[in-house]
């Protein structure tokens, strides 16, 4: 469920207004424990995750830190080669379609 929350300090370029987002809903359905919301509960778990975003990206904004930026293709390769070595060379991935004919 909350695959979308990765960590978004010290990258270059910044962490988009999106990715905060993803990873804010994906906070909120975590503390939910659903994800998709009732009607009944529709604005109040709309509203938190605006309420998360908005405070995440302050959080972000303000963080400092002697490290260098990291680079996020780097980063990228990195989790594919931890996900490789986990899972398996085909790290979930579907194959070609089957063709039935």
């Amino acid at each position: 469920m909350c695959r979308n929350i990765k960590t978004l300090h010290n990258f270059s370029p910044p962490a988009t207004s999106e990715e905060i987002r993803a990873s804010s809903l994906q906070f909120v359905r975590k503390l939910c424990g659903f994800t998709k919301p009732s009607r009944a509960n529709e604005d109040p778990f709309n509203r938190a995750v605006d309420e998360v975003a908005h405070v995440a990206h302050h959080l972000l904004e303000s963080l400092v830190t002697s490290a260098p930026p990291r680079d996020r293709e780097a980063q990228r390769v990195k989790a594919r080669a931890r996900s490789k070595k986990r899972f398996g060379a085909t790290n979930g991935a579907v194959g070609p379609a089957h063709n039935h004919d």
